[in-house]
């Protein structure tokens, strides 16, 4: 079911009249059956892996969850000392470990096989080119969110194994938990504990959590249709074509590349969390402005949120604290000093990490590559602080506004050009990196190309406008948020601002023949 469509307005109609018609106690029951029709419209096959990925993490959770149990009370019963104590919790945590692990491969198993098969294809047929054969590629579904309910039902499993909390025993409630159907097309990846108190909770219909919601549901909207997708057309034409867009048009293709991408996963989360709140649930926030930050690492800690702190939870702190990191790390003292020794955990993990996070954006290897490049910046940044910090102290007017505000239009634009590894060939990328400093003559912006790409002057001004006032909305809303200051407004203020929104999404939308305004960017994942 897309998104944007009448179908899917019609679907919320009717299953938030359907919750807050049905007992409280049984609330949580009609999300499930709305998480279940979400999903059977975004194709029925589906279900089938959603289904095996629900029972199979709800059954190991629960048999790690008895065993922890059963363990404490033998303890218990037979007083054992000390290291008898440790001796037999040792071995538990070994059982235990077995079975989440066992979890974890066949799950995160399902999800390689499906996403990314014909990507090793590809590179076994690339490979065995001069061999005169070449495996047929697959042809298989790929489940909707197939990536956002397994990582975040391997969380959930994780954190029962480390015994953060205890296990679900209501299968259809755990089901709930994963499946939950605004989060399915672009999360965000919630936690157990921060989430089932919310679903299972019987609430009351209050006119004030569901206007929130609505008018959050309208900005996601707005972002989307009147801003990601009024650009898209040029952002396809400049990226799509690097012989003959080059100089200022990668500049250009670049940047509004990042503004499309960020209206458009934006957006999207807007809508998710909207929908959310129509129903009393509060979802991780995903985004925290993240074109304000001064730097690549302070943008990392504000895009995708919850994405980036499963990373570092369930990959970053383990792999760094592994008994690999720690041979390694012991192995680089060896060689080159305790400078070396120290910073290889923090190598190790953050590369894992990376190239994780680009091949979890897509099956290819320039996702990959992108992955990596932002690995690499980050990490040179790490062994630069010092001087950075050197710098800082000597010269008082970094703490300037106007050196505030060059930290942040830097970091905008270097996060920009890493994201050209992500539609620009391999080989490519490098050449128009040179083509953005020494072919800039060759592509002037006012050739006139610039209209022939499917947009009129009205639509660049329509997507201007659209910038300015994303723009505006960030900054007005850093301290209160932006619903708030709206509602606290005189009632007149507040039709004209949110019927002007409704208008501005109706009219200056982008539909047009062959439109297809489902196609979010991160709804692939």
């Amino acid at each position: 079911m897309q998104l944007v469509s009448y179908r899917f307005l019609f679907f919320i109609l009717v299953f938030l009249a359907v919750y807050y018609v049905v007992p409280r106690r049984a609330q949580w029951m009609a999300l499930l059956a709305a998480s279940c029709v979400f999903y059977a419209c975004g194709g029925a096959g589906g279900l089938l892996y959603l289904f095996c990925t629900v029972l199979s993490t709800w059954a190991l959770a629960l048999w790690i969850g008895r065993m922890t149990r059963q363990g404490n009370a033998f303890v218990k019963e037979r007083g054992l000392s000390g290291a008898e104590k440790r001796a037999y919790n040792a071995a538990v945590k070994k059982r235990q470990r077995a079975l989440m692990l066992a979890g974890v491969v066949l799950n995160f198993g399902i999800l390689a096989v499906l996403k990314y098969t014909n990507f090793i294809l590809g590179n076994v047929n690339a490979a065995l080119s001069g061999a005169g054969y070449e495996f047929p590629y697959v042809d298989w579904l790929l489940p909707l969110g197939i990536s956002y309910y397994t990582f975040q039902s391997m969380g959930y499993l994780i954190d029962v194994y480390h015994r953060k909390y205890e296990p679900e025993r209501n299968p259809f409630r755990f089901a709930l938990f994963a499946s939950f159907f605004p989060q399915m097309t672009q999360g965000p990846v919630s936690r157990f504990d921060e989430l089932s108190g919310q679903l299972f909770a019987g609430r009351r219909f209050e006119w004030s959590t569901v206007r929130m919601g609505l008018v959050r549901i309208l900005w996601g909207y707005f972002k989307k249709l009147a801003a990601a997708d009024r650009i898209a057309p040029v952002v396809a034409a400049i990226s799509g074509n690097p012989a003959e867009y080059q100089g200022a048009y990668v500049w250009a293709g670049m940047l509004l590349y990042t503004l499309m991408m960020y209206g458009d996963f934006t957006g999207g989360i807007d809508i998710a969390l909207g929908v959310a709140e129509l129903f009393g649930v509060k979802l991780p926030e995903n985004f925290d402005r993240p074109f304000l930050s001064r730097s690549l690492s302070e943008f990392w800690r504000r895009w995708h949120m919850s994405l980036m702190r499963w990373f570092r939870e369930y990959i970053f702190f383990p792999v760094s604290t592994s008994r690999a990191s720690r041979k390694c790390s012991d192995w680089m003292r060896r060689l080159f000093g305790k400078g070396a020794g120290r910073r290889a955990p923090l190598y190790l993990a953050s590369i894992v990490v990376w190239f994780i996070t680009g091949i979890w954006h897509g099956a290819s290897w320039n996702f990959v590559s992108w992955g990596l490049a932002n690995c690499a910046v980050l990490l040179i940044s790490q062994e630069l602080s010092p001087v950075y910090k050197r710098f800082r102290k000597r010269f008082a007017w970094t703490d300037s506004g106007a050196y505030r505000a060059f930290e942040t239009a830097r970091t905008f634009i270097l996060f920009s050009m890493l994201e050209m590894f992500e539609y620009y060939p391999f080989p490519v990328v490098f050449s128009m990196f040179g083509s953005m400093f020494l072919g800039l003559s060759s592509g002037r912006l006012t050739d006139g190309r610039l209209m022939e790409m499917g947009l009129c002057a009205g639509d660049w001004l329509v997507f201007g406008l659209s910038v300015l006032l994303m723009a505006a909305v960030g900054l007005a809303g850093r301290k209160t948020g932006i619903r708030a200051w709206l509602f606290q407004r005189p009632a007149w203020a507040r039709f004209l601002l949110i019927y002007g929104l409704f208008l501005a999404v109706l009219v200056f939308g982008a539909y047009g023949q062959g439109y297809d305004a489902s196609q979010f960017i991160y709804n692939q994942f």
